[in-house]
């Protein structure tokens, strides 16, 4: 009796993808209609032992440019785990736009036995051939995309370079009509008196604290999907961008460059230049260039918490001698008043933080856990030798330099976060296990 050769199922999963997410909400869509020409084309190689998965694989709304996509992701997810044996695509720029991207997907079908079929185009992966044309095919449709990048590149340069707005977020003072800045009357007397005080007291600080307590706001806006940005209370940052934007007095500007514009200027050229010479002379470069050098160990790790915002370094001079605090960043860009804890002096909260470590590091607990962590890699180091070497921290933090000082901070603790009433540490337990090793290999050694 002759046997029956049994046909092998190959398991076809279907991909689809649309640059856009227009239009998926229709009972019939873009997705659809690729899935549904797939579909037909399997049904076409039923006698070969095509099916399709149940699974979906549909990518609305993702552009083929990269290989960030959910839907391609678990479809690669599955290829890895066994689970397909044949991709079937509409069209192959369905599935890549990039030469160097189909290259990984092909090594992934490769490494899982996975073919590779585009339905429209009749391209396997199968053969040699089919994958030297597949190649030159993505490499012209990469072409096509990269030249159409560029042409939206050099029209949006061109029209810049003409003055004309090309979108993105309206400057205080004009509203865009007809892709047009037209002038904002109300606002643009704001503008007028950003400028003019700015240049009678010279202090972006002062001048954001006297903006909030009128009530001003930044620049509020409708976004062409509804939703309302900026009308935020004015910050240094927001101001330094305004007093330097050339749009307000006339010009357009387009990677550096400027242009006249088809907009109306709002500032005087004579106030432009008095605003961008007080600028000039209060660029902060010999305050950065004294911070840097000088001694900052909590930089990084304190924070304020009453707004929760990090607290940076900064100093002063008085009569010959340097004072350094940590001020929170709420304070430095909207004012002292902004914040209840303003500023702490760095010299106390340092100490404060290293009495606090201190005491930390010397409890019987913390001694026990780094001793049994520290002997996994050395039994020979003695419960003792954990507890000298911890209760040595003091006297090593006098020696040590404001780099190192700063390092051996960053090393041991993870957050400190100081309130009105109380300052909160929070350590790093590799970071002790670390020092203890170290300290107890100095002592042994000596």
């Amino acid at each position: 009796m002759k046997k029956r050769q049994v046909t092998p199922k190959i398991r076809c999963a279907i991909y689809t993808r649309k640059s856009t997410d227009e239009g998926l909400d229709m009972d019939f869509n873009t997705l659809d209609a690729q899935r549904e020409a797939c579909e037909n084309y399997i049904a076409s190689q039923k006698a070969e032992g095509w099916l399709p998965v149940p699974d979906r694989y549909d990518d609305g709304g993702f552009s083929g440019g990269n290989l960030e996509r959910p839907a391609l992701k678990r479809l690669l997810v599955d290829i890895e785990g066994g689970r397909i044996d044949c991709v079937v695509v509409y069209k192959i720029d369905r599935l890549t736009r990039s030469l160097m991207d189909f290259s990984k997907l092909v090594e992934i079908f490769e490494r899982g036995k996975v073919t590779f079929v585009s339905v429209t185009q009749h391209f396997n992966t199968t053969s040699s051939m089919g994958r030297l044309t597949l190649n030159i095919l993505l490499s012209f449709s990469q072409f096509e995309r990269e030249l159409a990048a560029e042409r939206i590149r050099d029209k949006f340069a061109a029209s810049r370079k003409r003055g004309i707005w090309m979108g993105g977020h309206p400057p205080l003072g004009y509203d865009v009509q007809d892709r047009r800045l037209v002038i904002n009357d109300t606002e643009a007397d704001l503008v007028r008196h950003i400028f003019k005080h700015y240049i009678k007291i010279g202090s972006t600080t002062t001048l954001t604290q006297e903006l909030a307590e009128s009530g001003h706001h930044s620049k509020a806006w409708v976004t062409t999907s509804g939703k309302t940005r900026g009308g935020k209370p004015f910050n240094k940052g927001t101001l330094l961008k305004i007093l330097g934007n050339r749009v307000y007095i006339g010009e357009a500007v387009h990677k550096t460059k400027s242009y006249p514009g088809e907009h109306e200027a709002i500032i005087t050229q004579a106030d432009w230049d008095k605003v961008q010479s007080i600028l000039a002379s209060n660029a902060p470069k010999r305050a950065n260039r004294t911070r840097a050098q000088t001694a900052a160990p909590l930089k990084g790790i304190l924070r304020c918490g009453t707004c929760g915002r990090a607290m940076k370094p900064s100093h002063t001079r008085k009569g010959g001698r340097l004072y350094r605090y940590y001020t929170c960043q709420n304070a430095l860009k909207n004012g002292h008043d902004a914040c209840p804890l303003r500023t702490v002096a760095a010299r106390e909260i340092e100490g404060i933080v290293l009495g606090q470590l201190q005491s930390l590091v010397q409890t019987p607990e913390m001694i026990a856990r780094v001793w049994k962590t520290t002997c996994e890699d050395d039994d020979t180091i003695t419960e003792r030798d954990i507890t000298e070497a911890l209760k040595s921290l003091e006297p090593v933090w006098e020696e040590l330099f404001p780099g190192e000082q700063h390092r051996l901070i960053q090393l041991l603790v993870e957050r400190v976060t100081v309130h009105l009433n109380e300052i909160e540490v929070r350590l790093r337990s590799e970071g002790l296990e670390t020092l203890a090793r170290d300290l107890g290999n100095e002592e042994k050694a000596a």
